[in-house]
């Protein structure tokens, strides 16, 4: 469309009308051929072949073919994003054949002057101007919960290989709007090699440093704090703490308010991924007014589960697989810990995983460009880190 609307647009009004090519006009513009080749270790080769219809006379028409060879590179701009550009550009115009003879003379050079293939060139780096703004869209920040967001940042133009284009992202996370300090990794995370061949149009490999920079983003903004309603009431602890009769003469509800007191850790394996959380939950009674009487440490290690939805992924806690209670403080006097799991595991059990899940539920962006979505999406979990061969498409462009 960017051919058509430039190469047919009305000539200028010349000023000698007897110019002989003033009459020539561009009247269809077709593109028979578009292929994009990868050159390793430079770029890529943009071909294009453009069948032409030119009108000298009513009843005069020639077609022409126009060959385009663009030689295409990524590079950093200085705003940090990727920009394709193009180094190398050589445009070529021949004669198919014609409906009646044309003199020799409006034929071949002068027919270049009246095109001007040098201004084909321009309209080639015009070609990019949208892919561009796609690639800016790359690099925009995501929103994961209302305070945390993450974002995908360029770390260098991408490799060319013979087996396709690799881009290196720097992942950060913001809470409320500051970027959170990055988990020494004492080696740099780069893309493992494929054990086979893969028929996905894309391969996207995220660290396990990735997944604890999340967790320990959701962390800091509280999002894994939780209040959690126990089917205990004062009345019925009292029965098995007697010094809880004296602490409340009405029978409460029990919560216990669960908060992190360190960072939680994921853990990767061959085909299994694992949070621990370490929390300690405040366990008191009373909704507007909330006073504790015993504090627990909470440590949960549970099961993740990965899998992709548009260009999101999503990450909830399948099943506890081990929570260990310990006794912190109380004023209710010392608790053995059998009956500490008998009394609160089954709602912790329960409702931290449910909470969790409600703060994941929308997922976490994945790098993508906007208009495209993943498809034929595998997420395979591997030790340290985890691969998802994909497909892309393109969602078709309205207006």
């Amino acid at each position: 469309s960017v051919l058509r609307k430039d190469l047919m647009a009305p000539p200028a009004p010349d000023p000698s009308p007897t110019s002989p090519s003033s009459g020539n006009q561009i009247t269809s513009v077709k593109v028979d051929k578009l292929s994009l080749t990868l050159i390793p270790d430079t770029g890529m080769r943009l071909s294009i072949e453009v069948d032409l219809g030119i009108t000298s006379a009513p009843s005069t028409t020639k077609e022409m073919k126009l060959s385009i060879l663009a030689d295409l590179h990524v590079e950093m701009n200085p705003e940090e994003n990727l920009e394709l550009v193009t180094s190398d550009c050589k445009p070529t115009l021949e004669e198919v054949q014609s409906t009646e003879e044309m003199d020799r003379s409006s034929s071949g050079s002068d027919m270049d002057k009246q095109i001007n293939v040098e201004k084909i060139c321009l309209e080639v780096s015009k070609l990019l101007l949208f892919p561009n703004e796609r690639l800016m869209s790359l690099a925009a920040p995501f929103p994961i919960t209302p305070s945390c967001q993450v974002q995908y940042l360029p770390l260098a133009a991408p490799m060319f290989s013979e087996q396709g284009i690799i881009i290196s992202l720097q992942t950060t996370f913001q809470v409320a709007g500051t970027v959170i300090p990055l988990p020494v990794s004492p080696v740099p995370f780069s893309m493992p090699e494929p054990a086979s061949s893969s028929p996905s149009h894309l391969i996207l490999a995220f660290s396990k440093h990735f997944y604890t920079s999340l967790f320990s983003a959701l962390e800091m903004s509280g999002a894994l704090n939780v209040s959690l309603l126990s089917s205990l009431t004062t009345a019925t602890l009292a029965e098995r703490i007697t010094q809880m009769g004296s602490l409340f003469q009405e029978d409460l509800p029990v919560v216990l308010q669960a908060v992190t007191r360190s960072s939680p850790h994921v853990v990767l394996e061959e085909d299994k991924a694992i949070v621990k959380l370490f929390l300690t939950a405040q366990i008191g009674a009373g909704s507007s007014l909330f006073q504790s009487f015993l504090s627990v440490n909470v440590d949960v290690t549970a099961r993740l589960h990965l899998s992709v939805a548009d260009t999101r992924m999503i990450i909830s806690v399948a099943a506890v697989e081990d929570i260990e209670l310990s006794l912190a403080t109380s004023d209710v006097g010392p608790i053995l810990a059998a009956l500490l799991e008998e009394l609160f595991l089954p709602t912790i059990r329960e409702e931290v995983p449910a909470q969790i899940n409600a703060v994941l539920r929308q997922g976490v962006f994945l790098p993508h460009i906007a208009s495209f979505t993943y498809t034929d999406v595998n997420v395979t979990i591997h030790k340290d880190y985890v691969l998802i061969p994909c497909n892309l498409q393109l969602e078709a462009r309205t207006g």
